[in-house]
């Protein structure tokens, strides 16, 4: 009985147009802008938008060719998205956000020369480093999980090290500072 009235409501027209035709027109509206909105993130979370300013291109992105994120025995490749956008979505949007501040950056030049890029990769690679201390290297594990590791296989060194991380709680960023990046030299640390 309630269904039919609510019904009748929706049908029923306004001045113009009826309450179900608005919600209609609202309804695919929305799915569109939706589909558009997600096309536009996803199209920022690619190797190829990541690269696009000489900044990244010029400094990070030559650092990564020759790591063995970029190119291994399996073929298996992390972009840079892989590491530095997380996959859940909630976190993801936030991660967005703060990449405005980078584009801020961009714009005022902060780091548009090797020698800026070189002042500032300390301060930059302490941000991030806090950040996947923060989140126990929440993007790391995508890939890598202690509970999907065959420590048996390891060499002695990295099977040591590995069950001492367990043990202690660490996390990934705790020993693989620099593995796809140079590290930055103390003596250059300078404050954004």
């Amino acid at each position: 009985m309630i269904i039919k009235k609510i019904w009748q409501f929706l049908r029923s027209p306004t001045a113009k147009y009826s309450v179900g035709l608005l919600f209609a027109v609202g309804f695919i509206g929305g799915i569109i802008f939706w589909g558009g909105f997600h096309t536009v993130v996803e199209a920022t979370n690619t190797e190829e938008f990541c690269i696009s300013c000489h900044e990244m291109k010029e400094n990070v992105y030559k650092e990564y060719t020759s790591t063995i994120h970029y190119s291994n025995r399996t073929g298996v490749r992390a972009i840079c998205s892989d590491c530095h956008v997380p996959k859940t979505w909630v976190h993801k949007m936030a991660r967005k956000i703060q990449a405005t501040n980078e584009l801020y950056h961009k714009v005022m030049g902060t780091v548009d020369t090797p020698e800026k890029f070189e002042a500032r990769r300390l301060t930059m690679a302490k941000r991030v480093w806090k950040t996947m201390k923060e989140t126990d290297s929440r993007e790391c594990r995508n890939c890598h999980r202690f509970d999907y590791m065959k420590l048996d296989i390891q060499d002695k060194t990295a099977r040591k090290k590995h069950t001492r991380s367990i043990e202690e709680g660490k996390t990934c960023i705790d020993c693989h500072q620099g593995i796809a990046h140079e590290l930055p030299k103390e003596e250059n640390e300078v404050k954004l």
